[in-house]
């Protein structure tokens, strides 16, 4: 088994990962708690136990720290090596050891994000737009997203090639750091149904996905791509741009010359911290800085549950704009 393997079958099993490398921690809700991923005590590490999101990602609101299981295992139990670590997680699984170590170590992984957006097509009338409108997304059509009709797919059992929405992570310059990617079932409009239909690849902490040329006003920012493109659908004005995890938003480094940073976080524990954490940093930077809350989980259940008028409307007052200009440049 490679890493990636590796790392869902303990995501699996990450009750009994966290139980076992995380004893001063504590099951809340569908979240392993601790103060950190060396097994501190504290509430600032959270560990996803269940779905909705990848079981065994895990985030240090803190530090701004996150990975996956793997991660945990290589930091929590000392491993000095990536095969170290592979080797102390297939222990724990009781998995045979590896014949030699693989070649993932010295993979290029900006290299392989770059040549996979190259392959890609833009995304206007493909099927990821089609995903992405049967999530209400009226405002899709952005040069940092891309469709790739047959992307291979690996976890625990062989390869697949699936439909795939495609997004490129850039920094403030626009040179492309990573790419995120999506896989869709190529029957309907919707996500795949496999263990981990979202995957990064390349350097994406901190970084993100950009919808709009931000200048010195107002920039909204928030954790997944389909949250971030809720508001964009409901306020075309906005310039927007994606973080794609809790603490990558944490990490976020506002643009230079931003006056404003509008924050939409997701509505559990993690958003929470990952909006404070970017709030001081704004702080630091003197960028004024204000977190908005959905009513639901996140605020593409908003744009879903209330439609656009009312998400408009309520979120119009945040960015400064007219509700009746938005809503005819909407229509």
């Amino acid at each position: 088994m490679n890493a990636a393997r590796v790392a869902a079958a303990l995501g699996a099993r990450a009750e009994e990962v966290c139980r076992r490398y995380l004893p001063q921690g504590r099951r809340s809700g569908r979240y392993w708690v601790a103060g950190d991923v060396r097994g501190a005590r504290g509430r600032s590490l959270f560990v996803r136990l269940a779905p909705p999101g990848t079981p065994g990602k895990w985030t240090d609101a803190s530090s701004g720290e996150h990975g996956d299981l793997l991660d945990l295992v290589r930091i929590a139990s000392g491993a000095n090596s990536l095969h170290a670590a592979l080797a102390e997680a297939r222990a724990f699984l009781s998995l045979p050891p590896a014949i030699a170590a693989g070649a993932s170590d010295s993979y290029d992984r900006l290299e392989a994000a770059r040549r996979l957006w190259q392959r890609c097509r833009v995304v206007d009338g493909t099927h990821a737009e089609a995903y992405l409108r049967a999530r209400a997304l009226h405002r899709c059509r952005f040069p940092a997203l891309r469709f790739h009709p047959s992307l291979i797919y690996r976890d625990a059992g062989a390869p697949r090639r699936l439909p795939a929405l495609v997004a490129a992570v850039t920094g403030d310059d626009g040179t492309l750091t990573g790419v995120h990617r999506t896989w869709l079932d190529p029957r309907r409009p919707a996500k795949a149904s496999v263990a981990r239909p979202r995957k990064a690849l390349g350097r994406v902490h901190g970084l993100a996905v950009r919808f709009g040329v931000p200048d010195a006003g107002t920039l909204l920012v928030g954790e997944g791509i389909e949250t971030v493109l809720s508001i964009v659908t409901a306020l075309p004005d906005a310039v927007a741009a994606a973080a794609l995890s809790a603490g990558s938003l944490g990490a976020f480094a506002p643009p230079a010359g931003l006056r404003r940073l509008v924050i939409a976080r997701d509505n559990d524990p993690e958003g929470e911290r990952a909006a404070e954490r970017l709030a001081r940093r704004c702080a630091s930077a003197r960028v004024d800085a204000l977190a908005i809350v959905p009513q639901g989980d996140d605020f593409n259940d908003d744009l879903v549950t209330l439609g656009p008028a009312a998400l408009r409307a309520r979120l119009a007052p945040v960015f400064g704009f007219a509700g009746e200009r938005g809503q005819q440049e909407s229509v």
